[in-house]
């Protein structure tokens, strides 16, 4: 159904498009008709304490103010991220700020953070019907400096404690000015600490994890890593979207016209498939990572989970695969999970598609 729907879906503008297809997403039937389905028995997994029906997360940006969670776990999605929130409502940068690259099967983002402030998201979440793990994305305000950033992140943390699964600090989008300035290890580490400490404190705890860029370089993912580490933290995100413009099949000036912000889908999978297996040999299991990048297809998925990845996120192939796209990783998940249990050799990726 969505492959006759995506057609008049793309002759609307992309924030368009989002908001009526998300308001379709809320009618009954739209599970049938969307080509979704709940995740098959089989494809439950356990990660950092948490049941997850299926692998496959929605990742952060789609649905930033936590406003179809429901909805979202009954086309097929094992877990939900919600963001990024932060602690005022901020309108985002400037429209037109989000962009369709067809050629590429990829998208340009700027929106800048936009959303209508954490305590509106959380009376929310306070609504949802339980089910999938909820994960909430926090960052700060567009006009709150570097040096009072940690102050967002607490105030962010302390409203959505009671009402989220799990935690991801977003210092890694490239849309917000100097935002990814707080990767490095001194910024980064204070931030961390500070919500452990007050994770801590609580009678139920939540997991943190860390989103980073996929345009660091291994001296900076070193540097990660002994974040991680150090703090103690859940794991890691892997990966934001990417502010290169290399490789990219749509003309160069219609790339430029479109101007800043971060790329998305197809051409980050090598990418990020990259970061994710750099991670994984220096941070072994139990620290978890979510890879995320480019997954269009069953085959671009169990690529991320062969790299070393626990779990894995879409969003830009959602757009342009639809709810079809869980279903399929999904079966892929469960196959390659039984062969991968019963010792036999790798399966050829096609019998994933």
């Amino acid at each position: 159904m969505y492959g006759l729907l995506r057609p008049l879906l793309f002759l609307l503008s992309p924030e368009r498009a989002h908001t009526l297809t998300f308001r379709l997403l809320e009618l009954p039937g739209a599970t049938w008709l969307s080509g979704g389905a709940p995740p098959p028995p089989g494809a439950a997994v356990e990660v950092m304490g948490l049941r997850f029906p299926g692998p496959v997360g929605l990742a952060a940006g789609m649905d930033k103010d936590a406003a179809h969670v429901d909805a979202l776990g009954r086309i097929g999605f094992g877990s939900v991220e919600v963001g990024t929130l932060t602690p005022v409502a901020q309108p985002g940068n400037d429209r037109p700020r989000l962009f369709r690259l067809k050629p590429d099967r990829a998208l340009i983002n700027r929106m800048g953070f936009n959303n209508g402030g954490v305590e509106a998201a959380v009376e929310r979440l306070k609504r949802r019907r339980p089910g999938i793990p909820v994960g909430g994305n926090i960052g700060k305000n567009k006009v709150t400096p570097n040096e009072a950033a940690i102050d967002d992140y607490v105030r962010c943390f302390e409203a959505l404690h009671p009402v989220v699964d799990y935690f991801v600090v977003n210092v890694s989008s490239p849309n917000t000015p100097g935002l990814r300035a707080l990767q490095e290890k001194g910024p980064l580490l204070a931030i961390l600490n500070e919500l452990k400490r007050r994770d801590s404190a609580k009678s139920i705890h939540r997991p943190i994890l860390l989103k980073i860029a996929p345009d660091l370089g291994s001296e900076q993912l070193d540097q990660i890593v002994t974040v991680v580490k150090e703090s103690g933290i859940a794991g890691v995100i892997a990966t934001n979207t990417t502010i290169s413009r290399e490789g990219l099949r749509t003309p160069a000036a219609e790339v430029e016209a479109m101007g800043a912000g971060g790329v998305s889908g197809a051409p980050l999978r090598r990418r990020s498939t990259e970061v994710v297996s750099y991670l994984r040999e220096r941070l072994p299991r139990p620290t978890v990572i979510i890879g995320v990048g480019g997954i269009d297809s069953a085959e671009a998925a169990i690529e991320k989970l062969e790299a070393g990845a626990d779990l894995v996120q879409v969003y830009t192939g959602l757009v342009y695969e639809g709810p079809e796209l869980l279903k399929r990783i999904n079966r892929a998940y469960v196959l390659w999970r039984s062969t991968k249990n019963a010792g036999t050799p790798r399966m050829h990726t096609d019998s994933f598609r």
